[in-house]
């Protein structure tokens, strides 16, 4: 790869994987705005409605070494392009899905797109950028995330309230087929490096950096989604908030967390493995302490913002990390680390809803915290080999 800087197609190729990334994760999680819509219209209950958040996570979960595995030595371009339709054609099918059970077959295809896309695009901002621009257009691609999970749950609740759940299925489809047609005029064709086979998968677990970090990052994402998932009723509830307040806060922290991730590319570059341990120790920190300062309604806001820039961190340092653990295979780290986050965020969202209803909200950032700091000193176990 030559050490020149990237020219402009190559940052529009990150950019347009930043736009698929974006729409991917806005697909996943608009439904949590208009759940209840899909529950009366489809008479289902409202906990099975919540079906169409968690099975995407768990077929990711299990799609991202399989699709790994399945693609061979197909061009990476065209894999991205191929996963882009997947993702236009799970939103096709939920905007004419004539019952439930057709709804959550849409979202199973959402699931091994989301799952193929992680475990693919992660190491293509080196392959695109170079080694010394690889940092910073990962970041550029995470931060597509980030804006997807900012986008997503206020956009369900919007245009599922103007225009339904399905015309909002629908836009959700046109989007994708735009972002496919940007990436098919702008990606260059990306080579497989080499073929992906289990022995890749499962050697990842051999190498003591890649299974310390897979650990880390597992416990780290449980604190994270076991908190996050409960935010707005706790600015609602402990903090008092107006709703609409409530709903500012909550972009402020999603805002944050995409300038964090963008900002974060030269702390990752001068130290990924103590990127993380500070981020995951610091925003654990906040977590814990977030319900002891809930009459102060100014820090709350503060702490929220400051969560949202370290956590940005996170998934940066996390990807980045992996990317040294089997540098001949970056795609099964990349692809185990997917599976890991994301049965970590249904075990997260689990977890919280437990110590929702046994121990009540304070509870559940408490014990957050304590498990995102026990993640960062876990993560100290990882230096040495990075």
């Amino acid at each position: 790869m030559s050490m020149s800087l990237p020219s402009i197609r190559t940052w529009l190729g990150v950019i347009s994987l930043a736009l698929g990334a974006a729409v991917i994760v806005t697909t996943e999680f608009i439904p949590v705005g208009f759940l209840p819509n899909v529950a009366d219209d489809l008479n289902v209950t409202l906990g099975a409605a919540g079906l169409m958040v968690l099975v995407p996570g768990l077929s990711a979960a299990v799609a991202a070494p399989l699709v790994i595995v399945g693609a061979g030595r197909l061009d990476r371009r065209l894999l991205i392009v191929i996963l882009g339709i997947l993702v236009v054609l799970s939103n096709a099918i939920a905007f004419v899905a004539p019952n439930f059970g057709i709804l959550l077959l849409a979202r199973v295809f959402l699931g091994v797109a989301i799952g193929g896309f992680w475990a693919v695009v992660p190491s293509l901002g080196f392959r695109l950028a170079g080694p010394e621009a690889g940092t910073r257009a990962t970041s550029v691609i995470l931060a597509g995330l980030s804006a997807g999970t900012v986008i997503g749950l206020p956009a369900g609740q919007f245009f599922g309230n103007l225009i339904g759940w399905r015309l909002t299925f629908a836009g959700a489809a046109a989007l994708a087929v735009l972002i496919v047609v940007i990436q098919l005029a702008v990606l260059p064709k990306i080579p497989a490096i080499g073929r992906m086979r289990f022995s890749h998968l499962i050697k990842v677990f051999r190498v003591p950096i890649g299974r310390t970090v897979l650990i880390a990052g597992g416990m780290v994402t449980v604190g994270q989604f076991a908190a996050s998932t409960f935010v707005t009723p706790f600015l609602l509830q402990n903090a008092h908030m107006e709703s609409g307040l409530a709903t500012v806060q909550f972009l402020g922290y999603g805002l944050a967390g995409i300038v964090g991730t963008l900002l974060g590319s030269a702390l990752v570059a001068r130290s990924r493995i103590w990127t993380f341990v500070g981020a995951a120790a610091a925003f654990g920190v906040i977590l814990a302490v977030l319900p002891a300062l809930s009459d102060a309604p100014i820090i709350v806001s503060i702490l929220f913002v400051a969560w949202g820039i370290i956590w940005g961190l996170v998934p940066l340092a996390l990807q980045t990390l992996m990317l040294t653990a089997t540098p001949d295979a970056p795609e099964a780290s990349s692809a185990m680390l997917i599976t890991v986050m994301q049965l970590a965020i249904a075990v997260g969202s689990a977890l919280g809803g437990l110590l929702v209803d046994s121990a009540g909200l304070a509870a559940v950032f408490i014990v957050s915290g304590i498990i995102a700091i026990a993640s960062s000193l876990f993560g100290l176990i990882a230096r040495r080999g990075v």
